[in-house]
C-alpha cells in the first residue's frame, strides 16, 4: 500500500474504537538503543560527528516517536553500510536486528510488475491488450470494464480501478485470510475512479489484478513466480512471498506497531495475515536485499532491455511528492544533489520503507516499524534516503 491510499485507510481505521493496552511512546524514547553496522563508521566521539544517515535514524525515534529505524546503504565506493536506531522490541527494549526483515508493503508491486515485464519479453502478454483477453468478463463494475482497461494501464495506476482497500475494516484483518478474487469484488461494488487512460491515481486495485493475469497465464500462483523469476534470479536471500496463511516474519526482524486511531497507544502488529494486500503488498525483505534487487533490475538483469525502457517511462504522479513520476511499478524521486533514484516505497501496518537506486549504482533503503504519525515524520523517512544517497 502507499502513501495516498494509506491516507485513506488510515482514516478511515481511525473510525474504529478498539480497547488497547496502552504503551506509552516514552518507552522508546528512554530505551532508545543506536547502533551501526560493523561495515559502518566509527561511533562519534569528542573528534568526530555522527555519521548523517545514523543522525536522521535517531531523529525518527527521538523526535518522531519510531519504536525502531533501520537503514542500509551502498556508497559510490561500493561498500554497504548498515544501521539502526531505538528498540525492536517496546516491552523488553532488545536492539534492533541489523538489516533485520521487516514487511515491505507496496515495495511488492515493483516485484509484481517486474514479472509481468518478463511475459511481455516473452510474448505471453501485451502491455497494450485488454485485460479482459486474460480475464474474460471478470472485471466488470460500475464505470469499469475490462475490455479497456490494459495491462500496461494496471501497471501505471492509470485504469480508474477504485481502491479496494477503501472498504477494509482494519479491526479483522490481523489474523484473517482474504482471497485475491474476494478484494477485487470489494473494488468492483464501487465507481470507477475515472476512465481508463485519462489521469494517474494509485489504486492497489491494479496490482490484484496484475497478479490474477500472472496466475492465470503462468498456471502458477504469483508468489511463486516471483520467487522463481525475481528472488531467485537476484540472488535475495532474504526475501519471501509469503504462503497462504503464513503470519510470521521468519528471520531476526523488529517489531512492528499500529495505532487504530492518529492518537491512539502503539500495540504489536509484527504477526499478521497479509494476504489482503497480495501481488499489491505482502511480501517481506530486508532493506539489503531491496537494495541489491533495485540495482539488479537497473542493471538490466531481471529485464531485456526493451521491457526495462517500458518500465522507467513514467507519467507525472505528484501526489506522492514534488516531481515523482511513476513508470510501471517503478517511480523516480528528485535528489537533491541532482539527478533522480529509482524505487517504489511500501506502507503496511507496522512497517514502512522507502528507498532505491541510481544509475550509478548507489543504493539506499530505510525501513520504520510503525506509520509516520504527520507529514514532517512522513518527509524525514524520505529525506533519510536522500542523505544517504547525496552525502
Amino acid at each position: 500500500m502507499h502513501e495516498q491510499a494509506w491516507q485513506k485507510f488510515r482514516s478511515r481505521a481511525g473510525k474504529q474504537s478498539v480497547r488497547r493496552r496502552a504503551v506509552s511512546i516514552a518507552v522508546v524514547v528512554a530505551a532508545g538503543v543506536m547502533t551501526v553496522g560493523a561495515s559502518a563508521p566509527p561511533p562519534a566521539s569528542a573528534t568526530t560527528r555522527p555519521d548523517t544517515v545514523q543522525r536522521s535514524l535517531s531523529a525518527m525515534v527521538h523526535s518522531d516517536g519510531m519504536p525502531a529505524a533501520l537503514a542500509s546503504v551502498r556508497g559510490r565506493d561500493g561498500r554497504t553500510r548498515t544501521y539502526t536506531a531505538g528498540v525492536g522490541d517496546l516491552a523488553t527494549g532488545s536492539k534492533v536486528p541489523r538489516d533485520g526483515q521487516v514487511r515491505i508493503g507496496s515495495d511488492t508491486k515493483t516485484f509484481t510488475a517486474v514479472v509481468m515485464l518478463q511475459l511481455v519479453g516473452e510474448g505471453k502478454v501485451g502491455l497494450d491488450t485488454a485485460v479482459d483477453t486474460y480475464l474474460p468478463g471478470l472485471v466488470r463494475g460500475d464505470g469499469t470494464d475490462g475490455r479497456r482497461i490494459t495491462v500496461r494501464q494496471l501497471l501505471q495506476h492509470t485504469s480508474g480501478l477504485p481502491e479496494y482497500t477503501d472498504d477494509l475494516d482494519i479491526a479483522t484483518l490481523q489474523h484473517r485470510y482474504s482471497e485475491p478474487r474476494e478484494l477485487l469484488d470489494i473494488a468492483l461494488k464501487q465507481k470507477a475512479d475515472f476512465p481508463p487512460g485519462a489521469k494517474w491515481e494509485y489504486s492497489n486495485t491494479n496490482y490484484v489484478v496484475a497478479g490474477l493475469i500472472i496466475q492465470k497465464v503462468t498456471g502458477r500462483p504469483v508468489g511463486e513466480e516471483i520467487t522463481r523469476r525475481v528472488i531467485d534470479r537476484a540472488g535475495l536471500r532474504h526475501t519471501y512471498f509469503p504462503a497462504p496463511g503464513d503470519m510470521t516474519i521468519h528471520e531476526p526482524h523488529p517489531k512492528g506497531y499500529f495505532r487504530d486511531s492518529a492518537d491512539g497507544p502503539l500495540r504489536d502488529y509484527t504477526e499478521m495475515d497479509p494476504s489482503w494486500g497480495w501481488a499489491a503488498g505482502a511480501m517481506v525483505s530486508t532493506n539489503t536485499d531491496l537494495n541489491r534487487f533495485h540495482a539488479a533490475l537497473l542493471g538490466g538483469r531481471l529485464l531485456p532491455a526493451a521491457q526495462l525502457a517500458e518500465m522507467r517511462t513514467t507519467v507525472p504522479a505528484d501526489d506522492l511528492g514534488d516531481g515523482v513520476r511513476y513508470g510501471l511499478g517503478l517511480a523516480s524521486r528528485p535528489l537533491s544533489c541532482g539527478g533522480v533514484y529509482w524505487g517504489h516505497g511500501g506502507d503496511i501496518p507496522g512497517y514502512e520503507t522507502r528507498g532505491g537506486a541510481t544509475d550509478d549504482g548507489r543504493a539506499a533503503g530505510v525501513a520504520v516499524t510503525t506509520q509516520p504519525n504527520d507529514e514532517a515524520a512522513r518527509r524525514r523517512v524520505e529525506d533519510t534516503v536522500d542523505t544517504a544517497l547525496c552525502r
